[in-house]
């Protein structure tokens, strides 16, 4: 880039360097506004779904309990039929047979507090990959 000359006959040379003081600027009234105007933006709300207040309880809840030494034992309606942990996809042709017609009723899974979750996660994909619709897990409520 040449030189400017000024009137006075020295060189003067090309400013390299970029103005920072009208950015800086912007960028404190931008700051300001947003300041301003945050607290009178009111929150979105979520209307989240409630819980315990069913329209109609199924007719046919199979339970499945997982007991401290991971056995598997299964209630529907007074039926009482046990099965051992050594093979998961029992679990899933015996809730096939209790549900009977009711193919698309819940399947609720109550497990001890002292067993691993990873039993409790492989009995939910056993019985989601043979086709049960509705499995659910069973949960204390505290006071």
């Amino acid at each position: 880039m040449a030189a400017v000359s000024s009137r006075s006959g020295r060189r003067r040379r090309a400013m390299n360097d970029i103005n920072m003081v009208p950015f800086i600027d912007v960028m404190l009234v931008l700051l300001i506004i947003f300041m301003v105007t945050a607290p009178l933006i009111s929150p979105t709300v979520i209307d989240l779904p409630t819980v315990g207040k069913a329209a109609n309880i199924p007719d046919q809840v199979i339970q499945v309990e997982i007991t401290k030494d991971e056995k598997i034992t299964l209630k529907s309606t007074g039926k009482v039929t046990q099965t051992t942990s050594s093979s998961l996809s029992n679990l899933a042709r015996d809730v096939r047979s209790l549900q009977g017609e009711a193919a698309s009723g819940p399947v609720v899974i109550t497990a001890d507090r002292s067993i691993k979750y990873e039993t409790v996660v492989k009995a939910m994909d056993t019985l989601q990959r043979a086709g049960v619709a509705r499995v659910g897990l069973s949960v204390q409520l505290v006071d």
